[in-house]
């Protein structure tokens, strides 16, 4: 019967996977915390009920123009939706309770901010509603990357309506953020459907750099290497937004920028450009992303280090949208970490959430750090229900992919941000963490037992420890949790957990 619906209201052959998981969940009557990636379909997670019980769906998301894409899709494929917000005209809300009170399938979209107004609590007290579902659903949880105060009240939902079920959805969200989410929406024993981290078009890479001038060269050998297809680089400020943008004008044609700061018109006509591939790089901060779906996007790069792994991962989800190969490349230096550090510190959050943001930043660090298979990392981060070993296309697994951004050429260059009267600095390429033989042996020692840990705990190997860490254990040797003290990565609760292992394998 779903099938035939699915085939019917959305000219669909069949699920993408975790889908009729989903769907079975909330058709039951079940809460339910979903987590598809981007792209992984959640949409029809909440649009196929609504026609299958021929009644309401109320969609709670944060972003106006998803809303009116999602009802002008729907409509084009004849299915009643509607979106209420603020800038409507009394008779265009008029026309979608109106045609909500004929009955039958319909789905509606709210702003967060609107669920709290007395006039909707009023409304909903005896409508026929088949499901409320919560879109972006980490934006509910103080410990997820985008938590939105206007969100926390969603709990009113559950008081309002215990009979009706809620799905949660998010593209990317932790077991932590997952029981954050359960609390605050008052779900009751609530199904989790975690689904679909594995994104085997993606081909991802983490490159180390010391200079601001290093980071131009990567991307610059990058954009050469895709000529073709969109492609989206991340920063992390305004300022380097723009003048990153303004330095690859000069050397490409359609770039440009987008963030927080330009006017709502310059950034909806940005938006249009780039989704009308008018514009085919786009320089951006985080701003830009929320719903963005376009589908030939060949190359995502983080010019600077997002806050966390969450981040890093929706905004490489961006790429190869239609499955195709594509390449996510972060370049990573300690300048990054630096400036996410600052956000935190000069945040005003509480004690607990920043001491949780600096983990989840040094998680980050050590995934950049690490050396194993990176699917493999990201898969058992989010405990989704496939697990792999070796993913066979990522900077690990195939460093000799074609997919790989190759190592500019970094002879001899002027910095772009000096005056052409600066003497020309060359770079150079020196492994200052090379090992002896007897270091080497250790460090690969430590290295299979970071491995089994991980496996036997069910935990990332980079949560354990970064490459940097056992590095810095094969060269000190040390032979007491004493010595243990002041090693890069090793804290109180590492030492507590992890001493005693460590020092029983350097004694081999």
């Amino acid at each position: 019967m779903l099938e035939k619906q699915l085939k019917t209201s959305f000219g669909l052959s069949e699920f993408r996977k975790g889908q009729r998981e989903i769907i079975n969940a909330v058709l039951s009557k079940q809460d339910a915390l979903a987590v598809l990636p981007t792209g992984g379909g959640k949409s029809l997670c909440y649009q196929l009920p609504a026609v299958f019980t021929n009644q309401l769906v109320i969609v709670i998301s944060p972003l106006i123009a998803l809303m009116k894409d999602q009802v002008y899709s729907l409509n084009q494929k004849g299915i009643p939706a509607g979106c209420l917000y603020s800038k409507q005209t009394e008779d265009e809300k008029r026309k979608i309770f109106s045609d909500i009170q004929k009955g039958g399938a319909y789905i509606l979209y709210l702003s967060p901010e609107r669920v709290q107004k007395d006039g909707f609590k009023t409304w909903i007290a005896n409508k026929k509603i088949t499901l409320f579902a919560v879109d972006e659903a980490h934006c509910v949880s103080q410990w997820g990357h985008d938590f939105r105060e206007e969100y926390s009240e969603l709990k009113t939902l559950k008081d309002l309506r215990p009979d009706v079920p809620i799905l949660a959805l998010t593209a990317s969200a932790t077991p932590t953020v997952l029981d954050d989410i359960a609390k605050n929406l008052k779900l009751n024993k609530p199904q989790r459907l975690v689904h679909g981290f594995y994104r085997p078009n993606l081909y991802y890479q983490v490159e180390t750099c010391a200079e601001e001038d290093e980071k131009i060269h990567w991307i610059t050998q990058a954009i050469k290497q895709n000529p073709t297809g969109r492609i989206l680089i991340y920063c992390g400020t305004r300022k380097v937004t723009e003048s990153l943008s303004k330095d690859l004008q000069s050397k490409f044609s359609d770039v440009g920028f987008y963030h927080a700061g330009i006017s709502t018109a310059e950034r909806t006509q940005t938006q249009e450009a780039y989704a009308e591939s008018k514009l085919r790089i786009l320089v951006a901060t985080n701003a830009f992303g929320m719903g963005i779906d376009q589908p030939d996007v060949r190359l995502v790069m983080h010019y600077q280090m997002p806050a966390n792994i969450d981040s890093l991962y929706q905004e490489m989800g961006r790429a190869g949208r239609d499955e195709k190969h594509s390449t996510c490349l972060m370049l990573y230096s300690k300048k990054d970490k630096g400036l996410q550090s600052y956000f935190i510190q000069t945040s005003t959050a509480a004690k607990a959430i920043k001491d949780l943001r600096y983990r989840n930043l040094d998680a980050l660090v050590s995934y950049s750090e690490a050396g194993e298979c990176r699917h493999s990392e990201i898969l058992t981060y989010y405990k989704d229900s496939q697990r792999l070993k070796k993913c066979g296309h990522c900077d690990t697994c195939d460093p000799k992919s074609n997919r790989k951004i190759q190592t500019p050429k970094f002879s001899e260059l002027i910095s772009s941000t000096k005056k052409s009267t600066t003497k020309k600095k060359v770079f150079s390429f020196t492994d200052d963490s090379k090992l002896s033989k007897i270091e080497e042996e250790r460090f690969q020692t430590l290295r299979e037992w970071r491995k089994a840990k991980a496996t036997e705990l069910d935990l990332p190997a980079f949560v354990i420890f970064g490459d940097k860490t056992l590095r810095e254990l094969a060269q000190k040797n040390p032979q007491s949790l004493a010595e243990l003290t002041g090693i890069y990565g090793i804290g109180e609760q590492k030492q507590e957990k992890f001493g005693w292992d460590i020092l029983a394998e350097l004694k081999k």
